[in-house]
């Protein structure tokens, strides 16, 4: 579906979105090397750490050709990771991270989008209880940044408070966005996100945009949407 009408899976368990997402990515994962002989994905942290656990299992870890992911939790050349280098100064941190990142596109590692940012094949992104993604919150201005491709928090509502993170324009540009919440402190914001009635501002959760987006969920996250009223 579009990105106006993302598609909304909802499974009975968090095995059981744990179960179709290892299917999904691993799927995506071959069809793309097969395509362009590589795959890049982000993956966001929180309770998705767990949920993508599967990956690492049969069948899946063979489908999946590792040594083009750009993760850290596999067994992987360490030329193909790209970890953040943490320092004392959160706005150092993602300083660095967006020059590795450009440096990336510069050797032609990344492609950069139409609109001039780069351009990943696969977001995986979870959803905080206030409608967060990433670490862009509501009420806080790096929400708003269409500037950079990297941006940093010091007063985040979730600890830690200092926190860097991709901002819109980069996460908007991904070709692929796996949506994944498994939690009924999340259905609030999952039903104002997915309501055909607009909130503004809308919460960051719902201003997530992919060329393909889809959303995964369990029945207490997709508790309070209106096809399960």
């Amino acid at each position: 579906m579009s990105q106006k009408n993302p598609n909304v899976l909802i499974f009975s368990t968090e095995e059981d979105v744990a179960e179709s997402l290892a299917l999904y990515v691993s799927q995506l994962s071959a069809k793309t090397i097969e395509e362009k002989g590589s795959f890049s994905v982000v993956l966001s942290g929180g309770t998705l750490i767990q949920t993508i656990r599967k990956l690492t299992l049969s069948p899946y870890k063979e489908t999946v050709n590792w040594s083009k992911w750009l993760i850290f939790w596999v067994s992987i050349p360490k030329d193909h990771v790209y970890p953040i280098n943490y320092t004392s100064s959160a706005e150092a941190v993602a300083k660095d991270y967006e020059a590795r990142l450009r440096n990336l596109v510069a050797e032609k590692v990344l492609p950069l989008s139409s609109t001039g940012f780069p351009k990943f094949d696969l977001m995986l992104l979870g959803v905080g209880h206030n409608g967060h993604v990433a670490s862009l919150f509501p009420n806080r201005p790096q929400r708003y940044d269409l500037k950079d491709w990297v941006t940093y928090i010091t007063d985040s509502p979730k600890l830690p408070p200092a926190r860097i993170t991709f901002t819109f324009p980069v996460i908007n540009s991904s070709a692929n966005t796996a949506m994944v919440v498994t939690d009924k402190a999340e259905a609030d914001a999952i039903s104002i996100a997915l309501s055909p009635v607009k909130i503004l501002p809308p919460l960051p959760c719902a201003e997530v945009k992919a060329e393909s987006l889809t959303w995964f969920l369990d029945k207490d996250a997709a508790s309070k949407l209106p096809i399960n009223a």
